[in-house]
């Protein structure tokens, strides 16, 4: 599933595409995602995209008249080709621009989502109740400290609550506890304001650093580019469940935490 690296590096690579350009028709070749694609969409035509942003995992489609909310799901992809590029089955929303090119929606699962935000965008009931940007300044260790007061749940669990801080997927949990030595398992209203200074400096460092590699590649994910995302290669715990912990060669550990995947060293992460 993209993660908020993914979504972000996708933004990036889009934007230039479409910052400036006027929709001249909106395809919708399929309704059926996972919410179905509204009739309002439909306003896009005509309009003239004014900017490109990212809230968590949501892209934003800015024009005067309202912005389009888009949603990669699980396996959904974002590119920018020829308008004359023939649709394959898995393609499903088409916007097209006055430059001859098209932005494409392909989501072979179907989880992925094209919704009208109107004028206020960031009120969407998707959108309204998320946590702060990781990577800004509203993002700091006494957010999770105060957040965390009371809190019986992991540590991995709580940091992976997009009410709490929003983007930080399985994978980029695993690897910053990993950096800031923290196990997943220690509930997250037992840790201090000291150490959850470290690990939102190692979340927002995982998370910048994924992003300047294009992302983290594992089996659907690719930038609008086509190139796969190079982070995979410099993971340290994540999907090595087994293998020997890069600090201090103890056998790492895998577990379920919240029914996701949860690797780490027990002598290093205390």
């Amino acid at each position: 599933m993209p993660e908020l690296p993914e979504v972000e590096v996708s933004r990036q690579g889009i934007t230039p595409f479409l910052t400036g350009k006027q929709i001249t028709r909106v395809e919708v070749r399929d309704k059926r995602l996972r919410w179905p694609v509204p009739d309002e969409v439909n306003q896009l035509e005509g309009q003239t995209i004014i900017a490109v942003r990212r809230r968590a995992k949501y892209l934003l489609i800015d024009t005067a008249i309202g912005s389009a909310i888009l949603h990669l799901g699980m396996s959904g992809r974002l590119r920018v080709i020829d308008s004359t590029t023939v649709a394959d089955k898995h393609d499903h929303i088409q916007i097209h621009l006055c430059s001859g090119k098209m932005l494409r929606l392909t989501d072979p699962r179907r989880f992925g989502a094209f919704l009208w935000g109107g004028t206020t965008p960031l009120a969407h009931p998707l959108l309204s109740k998320l946590g702060p940007e990781p990577l800004t300044e509203q993002f700091d260790a006494n957010v999770l400290y105060g957040r965390s007061r009371g809190r019986k749940s992991a540590v991995k669990t709580f940091i992976m609550d997009n009410h709490n801080v929003v983007g930080v997927g399985n994978i980029y949990a695993n690897e910053a506890l990993f950096a800031a030595r923290i196990n997943p398992k220690t509930a997250a209203g037992k840790i201090s304001l000291a150490r959850y200074l470290l690990l939102t400096e190692e979340i927002k460092s995982v998370l910048a650093h994924a992003i300047q590699q294009g992302g983290t590649t594992l089996k659907d994910f690719a930038q609008s580019d086509g190139k796969p995302g190079y982070f995979v290669q410099e993971l340290k715990v994540y999907g090595k469940g087994g293998q020997s912990c890069p600090n201090c060669g103890a056998e790492l550990k895998e577990i379920k935490l919240g029914q996701r995947s949860t690797v780490y060293c027990a002598i290093c992460q205390r």
